[in-house]
């Protein structure tokens, strides 16, 4: 996540068998995108920004290689550019997609695992049900699928597992935790906002975002789902009881119609 994203943050999570990741963008320089891969010993995963504004691209793409990261997220553009280096390096590619046809482009591109942002998702967002645009995609990619938006606890990301992804993203919840890069207010804004409150507009490289009120910042529909500030580890342990919770609910759901 722009500017919440920080090493303390994903270095809970991948202690807690999450992948966590970074925008690369969050780093001032390439040298301290080195140091921060140093900082985060379990790192196996980035966000590259592929948009054309990304003056860095080549540089931070390098220094990824090198360094040995396992996956790279492509964000805001065609992951087609940084494929290729990526592939040779034995790098796997997840690429986010706000639509159908970026879907298509990406996967035909060859894409090794799509995230598609559907609607409420936080910063940059999409517009389609999650349901719908799951199905969709899963006609022509049977690769990795992940779904971004919508997901503030283990029941929904149960949920998501049984429509047919296989991994969930959550962001939002994580803004409201002592690791984040976000600002106090930003923070507390997340806390007090409702579904209702969260607008869309328009970031400054054209692609549409979800917003919290005022100034405080992005986050998602999720946000309705957030009532403290907390430790990253404290919404990780949240989650996977919510996750265990909803499993055995299916399952005797399952064996009572059996």
């Amino acid at each position: 996540m722009t500017t919440v994203s920080t090493p303390a943050l994903v270095a809970a999570a991948c202690a807690a068998g999450l992948v966590g990741a970074f925008p690369t963008s969050n780093c001032r320089s390439t040298t301290e995108l080195a140091d921060w891969l140093d900082e985060i010993e379990a790192t196996v995963a980035a966000n590259l920004i592929v948009h054309r504004s990304n003056t860095r691209l080549d540089e931070d793409l390098d220094t990824l290689v090198r360094r040995g990261v396992r996956l790279v997220i492509t964000s805001v553009g065609t992951p087609v550019p940084v494929i290729g280096p990526l592939h040779r390096a034995g790098v796997r590619v997840f690429a986010d997609v706000a639509s159908l046809k970026h879907a298509e482009k990406a996967a035909a591109a060859g894409a090794d695992g799509l995230v598609l942002l559907a609607a409420g998702a936080g910063g940059h967002t999409g517009w389609a049900n999650p349901f719908a645009f799951a199905r969709a995609v899963r006609r022509f990619h049977d690769g990795p699928l992940v779904l971004a938006g919508g997901i503030s606890d283990g029941t929904a990301l149960w949920s998501a597992i049984t429509l047919g992804y296989d991994l969930g993203y959550m962001g939002t919840r994580f803004i409201a935790t002592a690791e984040s890069g976000a600002t106090d207010a930003w923070r507390r804004a997340v806390v007090d906002a409702t579904l209702d409150d969260i607008t869309l507009g328009t970031a400054p490289n054209g692609v549409t975002v979800s917003l919290l009120p005022g100034a405080a910042g992005s986050a998602g529909h999720t946000a309705a789902g957030v009532h403290a500030i907390t430790t990253a580890a404290e919404v990780i342990d949240t989650t996977r009881r919510e996750w265990n919770d909803a499993r055995a609910r299916t399952r005797r759901l399952l064996a009572a119609t059996a």
